[in-house]
């Protein structure tokens, strides 16, 4: 019996992209989830195909930018009979809160096609317990 969520298929979002570009590919939004402890921000980003020596990770002005670009020689002798995936590049972008990631300590791994990324929170970020003398 259903418990009022169907299992559905996520369509793959396309990059609407504001400023032309000189790579003739289709850019994607990959897939993320963000989760967050007292410690720390984990970002979970779903981008399949794409080796980590192309990856782009930047923090600049308060904002988290990935990209991640696909080898498309790997594809270049395929030719498709059925495609549902498209292949193409991902590029997604995060504001985040002023002085509250500690940038010096991001870390990055990425592992079967899923970037994970531990942004540890500035110490001014942490919550403190206030003791009342």
């Amino acid at each position: 019996m259903a418990t009022g969520q169907e299992l559905q298929v996520q369509e793959k979002r396309e990059l609407q992209k504001k400023d032309e570009s000189t790579i003739p590919a289709r850019t994607f939004v990959p897939t993320t989830d963000i989760y967050e402890t007292d410690q720390a921000l984990t970002v979970v980003m779903e981008m399949p195909g794409v080796e980590k020596a192309n990856l782009d990770i930047q923090v600049e002005s308060g904002v988290l930018s990935v990209a991640g670009r696909i080898d498309f020689s790997r594809y270049e002798k395929l030719q498709p009979v059925y495609t549902e995936y498209n292949v193409g590049h991902y590029q997604r972008s995060f504001n985040l809160s002023p002085n509250s990631i500690d940038q010096e300590k991001i870390k990055a791994e990425m592992k079967d096609g899923v970037l994970t990324l531990t942004l540890p929170k500035a110490e001014q970020a942490k919550p403190r317990r206030i003791t009342v003398a």
